[in-house]
């Protein structure tokens, strides 16, 4: 197979594997078609005020300063004599937007939504403001629209500042609040002189939502635990205090408007989110005014967490509820419909309302969400073959009616509670139920996908052995492979009437038709398995064994650094040892000894802190002048060479990617030094930053193409961005990083120098231009399996060295700082894979550089190398897992797709490192070159 169709194919493949774990696992949860359902009693607001302190943490919230004295006097006082208060627990992302459309909404949104940065919506949905008389919000841009845009009429206003506004070298971010609560009090203001407006904020069902995004601006800026976080809290604490005082006189005091203050999500302590740490899930909830319970002190109570001793807040009882239950909250207090997807579930101990009153929410709950099991067991009834279909045993239609009469028959005779219970017990099993027929093809899916990854791994090893071993010449029968081609034709179209009278969606079509082209290229290949299998054994049993337990133990060894870091430094610590092994260091005791070193060097970084959590610019300044030193000691090199001459050019070169290092070293210090003295990004640094970035990989393609001087250049090239991108001693990891990948090259060149196969000069004179004749390549050996398997490490290696990028908040804002301070998450997102790629790329030149100093066709180690990381990606496939807690399902669905994206990024990475170390742009013109 020609390798580019080869490349197309498997990128192709990978990528329907890497989506389907989407359709598996990431479907959205919406139904439609349900009718809104709303409580038949008078509720006991007229009016409801959220408050959503975008970043609030509960633990900074609830707890006393050094002298006992709250963060938030004023809502200290609402806990202790007016309200009810507890703890929200968020889900997964703990991103703005899903925790908003959770808050609001009732329901936890799928992951389509970061196609779109957590902005708009990529589903439409009903909410809280949809069903209300008015709403009117007012905060951030990326925020506010989405549920204006989703709403059904013009009845949801909204009120925003600049998206530039969103600074985080902003000299005092709480400015983004204060401009929320300046603006409320103006538009009250300018209510009583507006009879219109004034008739329309008296109405019944009315919301205010105010955003406040000054806390977690703030957070990202300068961390949770920072003067100016706790700051911007009391700032938030004062602004509501104010409001609450406005609108109680503008209302009159009627005792009609209820209010709740709570969070998106939390943030950790060195100023991330998106993951479950408890930090990140676990958000305040404060609710008072009209039909909100009041303090209910107690004795005792129970928590897994010791907050409550923390706080001092152990003689008010604390209501904790899941962040989607506060949708619900709100519609039973303002008497407006519950939000048709809301899959929240009343917490009726924040209501401070008769009986019957909490009778009549809970039973409507119930039969809203009810409503959403039943059309999922129509849809799901629909789109199956009628003796194929299993039903949700737990909630049959007799059952639901049973439960149902029940309920409303404890409620005629007041028997309130029993009524109350059964209410639950039916959200429980419709909420199960839900759940189960949402997940409904997920066995089927799976298996499918496992047949194409089993497949496809047989085929790229069959392909192996046939291409770049020598072990098999057999060829094919054509026969017997027509014969297989119309059987594998039959059964695609079997597969395909199936999914047909199924009326499933179109990617089914692609999941469980792709095995089919998959397994006929392989059983096509059947001589070439019987050659193997005759080759196997044949071999000794000791030894096919042996090498079965070094595969699986390394691989093993690879998935573990997924999940513990520390795997990499045992690693590293045996590649250490393996010259010793090999008695390699009799031969070359110089490059062994630097490769030892280097390998323990490297095996420290996996063992410190994740990147981001302690900033140190200092390093990244060490790092910035131990560059400099290597690359003024490589030019002192070059120009002593009496065996060759340099141009003039290469030096201009040389001595360009050495300014760019002192400029960006420079550019980090100056930025930091700003933004700490809250000056925000100088212009000039954005200006080097962006023109630093834009030419890193521009610049090495004019220099010299041999071996280390083009090595020499991708490296000072990438070291210039990278510097910008770090914020402590992950600015060194490349430099230690590079100096092993030399060192590896040496150490390839020594193995086959040993096994006596090396017929190549010496390392000084290859030159990466040169090396395209195809009669130097030679079969794979035995041996080539571990250099792979070194790339493989390495790139892992180059993953998870300096932290877990596997997790969302290891990301540290600071370190886009010299980029930009207003907040973007595409390009703060594209800035963060471009440093988590600079590594990769570094590994990728070096194994370019082993391939051809071992005689090797980059074809034949690519392949093997597929063969490593699909084995990986279907191990963490079946370890993908959607129970237990939120931050175990969110891991291992990050790390399945880590690997898939890691396995399609190799393919593309290849391309990139050849084309890297192997060509050359003239812009002066050709200079004659010198032999050496």
């Amino acid at each position: 197979m020609n390798m580019l169709i080869f490349i197309v194919a498997g990128l192709l493949v990978h990528c329907v594997f890497l989506a389907s774990i989407f359709d598996i696992y990431f479907t959205s949860p919406l139904v439609h078609g349900m009718t809104p359902q709303r409580t038949p009693l008078p509720p006991p607001a007229k009016r409801l005020v959220l408050f959503v302190a975008d970043g609030l943490r509960a633990d900074t919230l609830y707890e006393l300063d050094d002298n006992g004295t709250p963060q938030a006097p004023y809502l200290r006082n609402i806990i202790e004599y007016k309200g009810s208060w507890g703890v929200s627990h968020t889900h997964v992302p703990t991103e703005s937007r899903p925790g908003h459309v959770a808050l609001i909404a009732g329901f936890y949104e799928d992951v389509s939504a970061v196609a779109k940065g957590w902005k708009e919506n990529p589903v439409e949905f009903d909410s809280v403001f949809n069903e209300s008389k008015y709403t009117w919000s007012w905060g951030s841009p990326d925020i506010l629209p989405m549920f204006a845009k989703g709403a059904s009429g013009d009845h949801v206003y909204t009120y925003c500042y600049t998206a530039e506004k969103e600074d985080f070298g902003a000299q005092d971010a709480t400015k983004l609040d204060t401009w929320v609560f300046d603006h409320v009090k103006n538009f009250f203001q300018a209510a009583r002189s507006n009879q219109t407006l004034f008739s329309k904020v008296n109405e019944e069902k009315v919301v205010l939502f105010l955003h406040l995004l000054g806390i977690d601006t703030n957070g990202h800026a300068h961390r949770p635990n920072s003067r100016e976080y706790k700051d911007n809290i009391r700032k938030v604490d004062e602004g509501i205090n104010d409001i609450v005082s406005m609108l109680e006189d503008f209302y009159g005091n009627d005792g009609k408007t209820a209010f709740i203050l709570t969070s998106d999500h939390g943030m950790t302590d060195w100023g991330s989110h998106g993951t479950g740490h408890p930090s990140e899930t676990l958000t305040p909830l404060i609710a008072w005014g009209a039909g909100v319970n009041y303090p209910q002190k107690v004795t005792s109570q129970f928590f897994e967490d010791d907050f409550l001793k923390e706080w001092k807040l152990e003689k008010w009882k604390r209501l904790d509820v899941n962040q989607a239950d506060i949708a619900p909250l709100m519609a039973s207090l303002i008497g407006v419909p519950f939000p048709l997807n809301s899959v929240g579930i009343l917490p009726l101990d924040y209501l401070n309302n008769s009986a019957h009153f909490k009778a009549e929410s809970i039973f409507t709950n119930a039969v809203q969400i009810l409503e959403q099991f039943k059309i999922k067991m129509t849809q799901k009834k629909e789109t199956t073959l009628s003796f194929l279909f299993t039903p949700f045993q737990l909630l049959s239609d007799t059952e639901q009616i049973n439960i149902l009469r029940k309920a409303r028959s404890y409620i005629h005779q007041e028997k309130y509670h029993e009524a109350v219970s059964l209410c639950k017990t039916l959200i429980s099993l419709a909420l199960e139920g839900l759940s189960y027929y949402h997940t409904y093809d997920r066995l089927f899916l799976g298996i499918s996908v496992v047949m194409g990854f089993v497949g496809w791994t047989s085929y790229v090893i069959l392909l192996i052995v046939k291409t770049h071993t020598g072990l098999s010449r057999s060829t094919h029968d054509k026969a017997s492979t027509v014969l297989l081609l119309y059987g594998f034709a039959a059964i695609g179209i079997l597969i395909a009437f199936f999914l047909l009278i199924q009326t499933c969606p179109w990617t089914y079509y692609i999941y469980c038709l792709l095995p089919v082209p998959v397994w006929y290229a392989v059983v096509k290949e059947f001589r070439v398995i019987q050659d193997l299998a005759s080759l196997v054994l044949v071999f000794p049993l000791g030894q096919s064994i042996g090498f079965l337990v070094a595969g699986a133990l390394g691989i093993e060894i690879l998935v573990f650094s997924f999940f513990y870091r520390s795997t990499l430094t045992f690693g590293l610590i045996a590649f250490a040892g393996w010259p010793l092994i090999t008695r390699l260091w009799t031969q070359a005791k110089v490059t062994t000894l630097s490769w030892t070193l280097l390998c323990l060097l490297l095996a420290m970084f996996p063992l410190m802190p994740v990147v981001g959590r302690e900033p140190n610019i200092s390093l990244v300044t060490v790092a910035g002048l131990v560059i400099l030193l290597i690359s003024s000691f490589s030019l002192a090199c070059l120009c002593k060479s009496k065996n060759k001459y340099v141009p003039k050019k290469d030096l201009t070169i040389l001595l360009f990617q050495m300014l760019s290092i002192a400029l960006s070293t420079y550019v980090v210090n100056s930025t930091h030094s700003s933004l700490h003295h809250k000056q925000g990004l100088p212009v000039i640094n954005q200006i080097i930053s962006w023109t630093t970035l834009a030419s890193s990989l521009f610049v090495p393609l004019l220099s010299p193409t041999f071996f280390f001087q083009r090595l020499l250049s991708i490296l000072l090239s990438l070291m210039s961005p990278y510097l910008l991108l770090s914020t402590g001693y992950e600015a060194l990891f490349p430099l230690v990083l590079s100096g092993l990948m030399f060192s590896w090259i040496y150490m390839e060149k020594e193995v086959l120098q040993h096994y006596g196969d090396s017929l190549k000069p010496k390392l000084a004179v290859l030159n990466f231009s040169y090396t395209t004749d195809i009669t130097q390549f030679r079969q794979l050996h035995l041996d080539d399996i571990r250099r792979s398997f070194f790339f493989v490490f390495f790139i892992v290696t180059a993953f998870f060295g300096t932290g877990n990028i596997a997790s969302v908040n290891s990301f540290d804002p600071a370190s886009i700082y010299c980029f930009l301070t207003v907040f973007n998450p595409f390009v703060m997102g594209g800035l963060l894979v471009w440093k988590i790629v600079i590594p990769f790329v570094l590994v990728s030149c070096a194994f370019e550089a082993v391939q051809v100093t071992t005689q090797l066709s980059s074809k034949s180690l690519f392949l093997i190398v597929l063969v490593i990381s699909d084995i990986m990606a279907l191990h963490f496939f079946f370890l993908v897992k959607d129970y237990g807690s939120w931050l175990d399902i969110g891991t291992s669905i990050s790390h399945y797709v880590l690997v898939m994206v890691f396995t399609i990024f190799i393919m593309l990475l290849s391309g990139l490192a050849q084309l890297l170390t192997t060509k050359r742009i003239e812009l002066w013109g050709r200079t004659k070159r010198h032999s050496m």
